[in-house]
């Protein structure tokens, strides 16, 4: 059996990168999937693409700021497959603006996105869950809920669905619902990190302890962990998957600049 075998999954932001990696490998290990997100033709060839390899998967076009459309995914999980155990909050926006330069369109719909979607879609799910017999939530945040970033609206936002996570965690506990945050940094076959300018991408990735770029899989590993009863005593944490960037990038940075300061 698989680790999600009899489980029920909604996945936001299912069209690319991780949300659609996310998706295939939830389908290989027996989740039946309603996958979600604006972009409707991606969206809707991941969900065939899984189906066609034997798997359960459907597909609804979601905007996360709007209840309705939560209400819809909602009710596709439980008229199609019976109910619900995992939601993963994985739909996000990126304005890439400087605080000066932050405009209130741009810092509006960054929250929308990135903060209120997560949380009416919790709302909404988590009884659902609870009546499923329980389950996890994993809301995918970022290193730019962890420290620091060129970016106002999105670092405000990630930083707030990390703490929105441990309360969630602490409320959900009783409902038999763990709820995590997950802290991606520099994921390459991103909307994210498709971007960022070149030289952005490569400074980035100097500052990086493991010296290159994690990958869809590595995320959705670990969402697949979270996600399954391996997980089970977990709830409430925050996980970095960055190659050692939140834990240590100013030493490196340091490390190496010092390396060529004396091979200078």
């Amino acid at each position: 059996m698989g680790m999600l075998e009899g489980k029920v999954a909604l996945i936001t932001g299912a069209a690319n990168g991780q949300g659609a990696e996310e998706a295939r490998r939830f389908a290989a290990e027996g989740a039946a999937l309603v996958l979600t997100d604006i972009d409707e033709g991606n969206g809707r060839r991941i969900a065939d693409g899984i189906a066609a390899a034997g798997h359960r998967a459907v597909f609804v076009r979601h905007d996360v700021a709007e209840e309705a459309d939560w209400r819809e995914a909602i009710d596709r999980a439980v008229s199609g497959f019976g109910g619900l155990h995992i939601l993963i909050n994985n739909a996000g926006v990126v304005p890439r603006r400087t605080l000066q330069d932050t405009g209130r369109g741009d810092w509006d719909r960054t929250l929308a996105v990135n903060l209120t979607g997560p949380m009416i879609g919790m709302q909404l799910a988590a009884p659902v869950i609870r009546d499923s017999g329980g389950g996890s939530i994993v809301n995918v945040s970022s290193v730019a809920g962890l420290m620091a970033h060129y970016d106002a609206a999105y670092t405000a936002s990630k930083w707030a669905l990390r703490g929105l996570t441990k309360t969630a965690a602490v409320e959900y506990a009783p409902w038999g619902i763990r709820v995590n945050s997950i802290h991606p940094g520099q994921i390459e076959g991103t909307a994210l990190f498709g971007s960022a300018s070149p030289e952005l991408a490569k400074s980035l990735r100097a500052s990086i302890p493991m010296e290159r770029a994690g990958t869809p899989r590595e995320c959705a590993d670990l969402a697949l962990f979270l996600a399954s009863d391996a997980s089970s005593f977990i709830t409430g944490a925050e996980i970095p998957v960055d190659g050692g960037y939140a834990a240590g990038s100013t030493m490196w940075m340091r490390q190496q600049l010092k390396s060529r300061l004396t091979d200078g």
